[in-house]
């Protein structure tokens, strides 16, 4: 077995030899596949002997084809073998192909990199415990109110009125925005619809619009914000010129029983009040938790170092770019529109994200590290029960054999329960 070099960047490089008799059997493999591309009288393609195929395009061709073939599936064995976990692809060099001879090259490739994590972290995970030993997930009386407010506003029902409109109504207008006399770019729109004091337009423009009734029609003029994000309009003053089409009531139901009796399984006010407050002490418990484990990471990553090697931070960057973009979906955007809004290219974004792309990979090293130190193991029957946990979605286990790699999920969800036990052992110091 060749013996593995560590280089610089988290990149290790080994030499192999594959013996004659193992890369022989692929020459008929090379020698199909190169003749499926040729015209050889009598034959149909990928049909013609292999002396007949020397013959047309000589033995280098075949020879050269078999030894990729054979050099792919002796690295891949390698990789196997030694338990490697390869980032991005090797760079290969491989010596003189010669018939009957072993097939010798050497690999280059770039590979998780370990962290090295300092004992003394546990004297900084220790602080951050006393830290958040004294807090807890209360939720105010306000709190409460503001959320039962919320639930009302969602059962809201709207009456039409023959009023003039007033702050908290939902209105409909047709408007249009002239500067200079000229209406400006995405300046017009036909029966928008808005609720009065929620601050969505310009500042004043709803003020403006307070009193208006059905059918009125009014002309005014307000200065667009001197931060405003088109910067050709910010500061500017413009005309508005505002038909009101609809005026409507926001009746809110009122909060007592019989609104708790319509939100479900409550038979009065008191009894969805006390749902809430433990819904919202739950949800913010869940957000302290989330709190105190970035701090552990924080405190953990000053106390680890590792080469990371550029394939891989470009690799987390790209996952970061496609999480992003996922985000972006929900608002009818993508990252070529939100890039173009931002006047900015996909490299002044990986410029900006790399430190953060860093730290998520720093810390995903140094908790695995930590899982190692600390000699934590998963049961492998925990591991297949939060598995079938993600697969419920699928039709059966033929139907998620298809479309999902079973092998890499098991280490994906491995790797989860590890990091939970990691943290658990954490919050304990």
């Amino acid at each position: 077995m060749s013996e593995i070099k560590k280089l610089a960047q988290s990149k290790i490089s080994f030499k192999v030899a594959v013996p004659w008799e193992k890369w022989e059997k692929y020459l008929d493999q090379a020698t199909q596949e190169i003749s499926a591309e040729m015209k050889i009288s009598g034959f149909r393609p990928g049909k013609a002997p292999r002396r007949l195929v020397e013959q047309k395009i000589g033995k280098g061709m075949i020879l050269n084809k078999a030894a990729e073939k054979a050099v792919s599936k002796s690295y891949a064995d390698f990789v196997t073998e030694n338990k490697l976990e390869i980032i991005g692809h090797p760079e290969i060099k491989m010596e003189e192909v010669v018939e009957k001879k072993p097939l010798e090259y050497q690999a280059e490739v770039a590979v998780v990199p370990e962290a090295e994590v300092k004992e003394d972290y546990k004297k900084e995970i220790k602080k951050v415990n006393e830290e958040y030993k004294a807090k807890k997930p209360e939720v105010t009386e306000e709190e409460v109110k503001l959320e039962l407010d919320r639930l009302a506003n969602s059962r809201v029902k709207l009456v039409t009125v023959n009023r003039p409109a007033q702050k908290n109504d939902s209105v409909e207008v047709d408007f249009t925005v002239l500067m200079d006399n000229v209406p400006i770019e995405g300046g017009a729109a036909k029966k928008h619809p808005l609720i009065i004091g929620r601050g969505v337009f310009i500042p004043g423009f709803e003020e403006n619009i307070i009193g208006m009734k059905e059918n009125e029609e009014k002309e005014f003029e307000l200065p667009f914000p001197k931060d405003y994000h088109k910067k050709d309009l910010a500061g500017r003053p413009a005309v508005f010129k505002v038909k009101m089409l609809l005026v409507q009531e926001r009746q809110a139901p009122e909060l007592n029983d019989d609104f708790a009796k319509s939100m479900g399984k409550f038979e009065k006010l008191s009894e969805l009040k006390k749902n809430l407050q433990e819904g919202m002490a739950h949800e913010k418990g869940h957000k302290m938790k989330d709190e105190k484990r970035t701090k552990y990471m924080d405190k953990i990553i000053e106390k680890s170092k590792a080469e990371l090697p550029e394939v891989l931070v470009e690799e987390e960057l790209k996952r970061m770019l496609e999480e992003f973009e996922y985000q972006l979906q929900p608002m009818g955007m993508n990252l070529d529109s939100y890039l173009v809004k931002l006047k900015k290219e996909k490299k002044d974004l990986e410029k900006e994200w790399k430190p953060q792309a860093e730290k998520r990979i720093m810390s995903a090293l140094a908790l695995k590290e930590i899982v190692k130190q600390e000699d934590i193991q998963v049961d492998s029957k925990a591991i297949e029960a939060e598995m079938n946990k993600m697969l419920v979605s699928y039709k059966g286990i033929k139907d998620a054999k298809k479309n999902i790699d079973m092998a890499k999920l098991y280490n994906y969800t491995k790797g989860n329960l590890e990091n939970e036990q990691a943290f658990e052992m954490l919050e304990k110091i």
